[in-house]
C-alpha cells in the first residue's frame, strides 16, 4: 500500500544529492559502490552487499500503477476502512494492550494513531510485501525520477547489512523499500529502530511490540506532540467562508468557534491552533486538524491517505462515522488531468499531471475559484473544468 510518498523527509549528503542515475545498470551499481568506499563503507562490505542485486522491473510498473490515490477521499476512505479491518484493529488494541499503554507513557502517541497505520500499511501485519528490498531500492534509484530519495536509502540498507540485520539476498518488502508491519525505511530503522519486545534485537517483521515502538518513535522523531489530538470532526454553519478552509490557514480552537465550528465527537481542544479541512468541498465532511495533523505528511505525502489515515485513528479510538454529506460531483482521472493540464497552461504549479488531487492541484483551483467569483472551497468540480 506505501508508495514513495509514504517515507520520512531525509537529509540528503551533497555528494549523494548531486549522484547520476539512469544508463547502464551495472555501471550504475559500480558507481554505488564506489561511493559507499568514498564515505567510509569498507570495500568487501559493498561488494558483498551488491552481489546479489538486479534490477526489478516490476518496481518501476508498482510506482507507476498508483491509480487509487486518484480516488476521492469518502470513495478512499470507505474502500480502506471495513468493519472487519476496524474491529480487528480494536481487538489489536486489546491484544496488546500493554504495549500501547507504554507507547502513550513514553512517546505519547495515542493507539489509534499507530493501529491506524498498522492496518492501511501491512493490513496489522498479514502481508509486508514481497519484492527484494535491495533490488526495490537500487531499481528505484536508478530510475532518475527520486534518486534524491532512494539513493540514500541504499546506504542505509549497507550500515544495517554491516550489523547484520539485512540481508540483501532474502530481505524483502514494499515495492517503494519499506520493511516491516508499519513499513518503514533503512534509513527510518538505523535512526528509530527500537527492540520493544526486550529479545536484543529490532525485529520489524516479525514482533509487533518492535514495529510499534519503532513507529512511535520515529512520529515522536518527526515532531509529534505528547498528548495532544491530531484531528476531529466538525460541522461548519451554511455561511462559513470557506476560503479560510485548507492547511494555509490556521487559527485557535476558540477562534474557530467564534465562527460557528461545533463539534461532532466530544470538546474541541483548546487552546490549540488548528485549521479546517473539506476534503470534497463545503457539502462534504469536515474535520479540524491539529498541529499534529502535519505530522502525518512527513510519512506520506498524498493528502488523501493522510487525513483517511488520521480519520480511521479516531475511529479506532471511539469517533463516530463521518457525516459524508452531499458533496458535488467531482472529476474523474481524465478531467483532473485536463483540469491540471489546464491550470498549469494558466502558470499554476500542480506537479505531474497524474489525475490526484494533491496540494499543488488543491491552491491553484482555489485561485481560480476565487478568481471566477466560485466558493473557494478547493473542490474541483465539472462546472469548474469548464469554465476553464
Amino acid at each position: 500500500m506505501r508508495s514513495y510518498i509514504f517515507a520520512a523527509a531525509l537529509t540528503i549528503c551533497p555528494m549523494i544529492a548531486a549522484a547520476s542515475c539512469g544508463g547502464s545498470f551495472p555501471a550504475f551499481i559500480d558507481g554505488l559502490k564506489t561511493e559507499a568506499v568514498a564515505i567510509g563503507i569498507p570495500t568487501a562490505t559493498a561488494d558483498a552487499f551488491f552481489k546479489t542485486v538486479r534490477q526489478d522491473p516490476a518496481v518501476l510498473r508498482a510506482d507507476q500503477a498508483q491509480g487509487v490515490f486518484q480516488r476521492p477521499f469518502i470513495d478512499f476512505s470507505r474502500r480502506l476502512i471495513s468493519a472487519d479491518r476496524l474491529n480487528r484493529g480494536i481487538a489489536m488494541g486489546k491484544k496488546y494492550d500493554a504495549v500501547f499503554d507504554r507507547i502513550e507513557t513514553d512517546y505519547g502517541v495515542d493507539r489509534g494513531v499507530l493501529l491506524a497505520f498498522w492496518a492501511f500499511e501491512t493490513d496489522y501485519g498479514s502481508f509486508q510485501g514481497d519484492f527484494n528490498t535491495a533490488n526495490a531500492l537500487a531499481t528505484l534509484a536508478h530510475d532518475c525520477r527520486r534518486p534524491e530519495l532512494f539513493r540514500p536509502q541504499i546506504f542505509a540498507a549497507m550500515e544495517l547489512f554491516a550489523k547484520g540485520e539485512f540481508n540483501p539476498g532474502t530481505t524483502t518488502g514494499a515495492w517503494a523499500g519499506e520493511i516491516g508491519m508499519v513499513q518503514m525505511l533503512p534509513r527510518d530503522i538505523l535512526e528509530n529502530g527500537t527492540d520493544g519486545d526486550g529479545d536484543g534485537k529490532v525485529s520489524l517483521k516479525t514482533s509487533p511490540p518492535d514495529a510499534l515502538i519503532s513507529g512511535a518513535n520515529m512520529l515522536k522523531s518527526l515532531g509529534w506532540r505528547a498528548d495532544e489530538p491530531w484531528l476531529a470532526e466538525v460541522t461548519l454553519p451554511a455561511d462559513f467562508d470557506w476560503s479560510l478552509t485548507g492547511l494555509e490557514t490556521t487559527k485557535t480552537v476558540a477562534d474557530w468557534q467564534s465562527l460557528g465550528v461545533t463539534p461532532r465527537n466530544g470538546p474541541l481542544s483548546d487552546p490549540l491552533t488548528a485549521s479546517i479541512l473539506i476534503p470534497q468541498g463545503r457539502a462534504g465532511p469536515a474535520f479540524v486538524a491539529y498541529p499534529n495533523f502535519r505530522v502525518y505528511f512527513e510519512w506520506n505525502q498524498s493528502f488523501t491517505y493522510v487525513l483517511t489515515a488520521a480519520y480511521f485513528g479516531t475511529r479506532l479510538q471511539g469517533a463516530q462515522v463521518y457525516d459524508a454529506g452531499n458533496p458535488a460531483t467531482g472529476l474523474n482521472g481524465g478531467q483532473m488531468k485536463s483540469l491540471q493540464s489546464k491550470l498549469a497552461a494558466r502558470g499554476y504549479d500542480v506537479g505531474k499531471i497524474d489525475g490526484i488531487l494533491g496540494s499543488g492541484t488543491r491552491a491553484a483551483v482555489r485561485a481560480e475559484q476565487t478568481r471566477l467569483g466560485l466558493p473557494v472551497d478547493g473542490w474541483p468540480t465539472p462546472k469548474l473544468l469548464q469554465q476553464l
